[in-house]
């Protein structure tokens, strides 16, 4: 232990005093994973330090540091377990990959904030008790241009209630363009030549789109880290949580760790490969003979997980199999 102390959050001014204090020395440091991404990873590299980005979840920790958690101690916990050499650090992507996975995470964001608007508006409605006519009240006519055209043609007692109403279907407006302009550049995107192949090889994969196959491809970059197939389920988070003590063995849910892009990518493509794969198809029915539905669709999920795996890894296509 040399001493704690505070420092503005700058690679180079860590850097600088490692030089002036330790001249020669090999440095080595560790940071948990968070909202600040991997650039002082990648900085710290640069500049030759030995770096690594870990799971706060997979920091050691002693009851006593879990009860009385601040700054100076998870510092002091981070450098002891890189002291002892307990830190396993986790695999951070290329800067093209985070550039692009940014791409389709921004997509996914349009999406819920358009969701949280259209909520926002009937919310609205509802308060006002203005009613949608019978033609427009089912969801294929939901935010058609005929469903928009009647919003922007309701009447209000006053300005300000007309005026709240168009600012939040204005909104709509710009984000669905944005979200369109979005979609095109991911189909760009999915197009070139460092993409093409594998994208090609998951749409083979009933269920995967173009917009899945890049989440995909964006969130795992390599699929080959991953030894086995439980390793790439734990690492998704379709693995259940697990709890065993002598004779008692319980099989719980999910576990709550996993990635949450892809776990809810997966989950949904399962729903759809359900109905289109024979294979597939008839594992859910059977599965559903035995358990909820819910429950059944992560079975498939973890199949549809072994076929992506198998077409990136082996780069062929999935042929369908025919179930009699």
């Amino acid at each position: 232990m040399h001493k704690t102390f505070s420092q503005p959050p700058n690679p180079e001014t860590l850097y600088q005093y490692l030089v002036k204090n330790f001249p020669g020395g090999t440095y080595h440091s560790a940071y948990e994973a968070g909202f600040c991404g991997y650039w002082i990873h990648n900085k710290l590299k640069s500049l030759g330090v030995s770096s690594m980005v870990v799971n706060p979840a997979d920091i050691p920790t002693t009851n006593k540091e879990k009860d009385q958690k601040d700054d100076t101690r998870d510092s002091i916990k981070i450098a002891r377990s890189l002291r002892n050499n307990e830190l396993t650090p986790i695999y951070v992507p290329s800067l093209k990959t985070l550039e692009d996975r940014t791409l389709v995470r921004t997509r996914s964001m349009l999406v819920k904030d358009i969701t949280r608007y259209k909520n926002r508006i009937k919310s609205f409605l509802y308060f006002h008790g203005i009613k949608i006519p019978d033609s427009l009240s089912n969801n294929s006519s939901h935010w058609s241009k005929h469903f928009t055209d009647w919003l922007e043609k309701i009447d209000m007692t006053e300005q300000s209630g007309k005026e709240s109403l168009n600012l939040l279907i204005t909104t709509v407006k710009i984000l669905r363009v944005s979200l369109l302009k979005t979609t095109k550049q991911i189909k760009e995107l999915s197009k070139t030549e460092f993409y093409k192949v594998n994208i090609e090889l998951l749409r083979s994969v009933p269920g995967i789109g173009f917009i899945t196959a890049l989440t995909i491809l964006t969130e795992l970059e390599n699929i080959n880290r991953f030894g086995n197939i439980d390793n790439l389920c734990g690492f998704i988070g379709l693995l259940p949580s697990k709890y065993t003590s002598g004779e008692k063995d319980v099989t719980g849910n999910l576990t709550k760790r996993g990635h949450n892009v892809l776990r809810s990518a997966f989950i949904e493509s399962a729903w759809v490969a359900a109905r289109l794969d024979p294979a597939l198809i008839k594992s859910y029915n059977s599965y559903c003979k035995r358990m909820e539905p819910n429950k059944a669709i992560i079975r498939i999920a973890r199949k549809l997980l072994s076929r992506i795996s198998y077409v990136l890894k082996n780069k062929q296509p999935y042929v369908f199999v025919i179930v009699k």
